[in-house]
């Protein structure tokens, strides 16, 4: 099975795959483990993987389909915005683009 959302006749939940990109040099990974047992928590049968990325990265991918980058946004998805996505992925609805996490601590050089 390739890890994307399956339609089923008989009203089973779907299988949801969730790719969080995140980058080694910048020191995501805290957050990437963060976020992924988030859905852990709430989505016991949710696959979430954690994988070393671009540069500037923390991207979240839901069934092959991109909701987050922070290479775009500059800043971090709103947690429940992407658990709510995950929700949705497993009740067979669309994912959208979430929300980011304000900035609060921007250093400009």
């Amino acid at each position: 099975m390739s890890g994307k959302s399956v339609e089923k006749d008989d009203g089973q939940l779907k299988q949801v795959r969730v790719d969080i990109e995140y980058c080694n040099v910048c020191n995501s990974k805290p957050q990437c483990l963060e976020l992924s047992q988030l859905i852990k928590d709430r989505i016991p049968d949710a696959q979430v993987a954690c994988k070393i990325g671009r540069r500037g990265s923390f991207e979240v991918e839901i069934n092959d389909t991109l909701v987050h980058s922070k290479i775009a946004s500059l800043a971090y998805p709103d947690y429940e915005a992407v658990v709510s996505n995950v929700i949705a992925a497993r009740d067979g609805r669309p994912v959208t683009k979430v929300k980011e996490q304000p900035i609060t601590d921007c250093v400009v050089q």
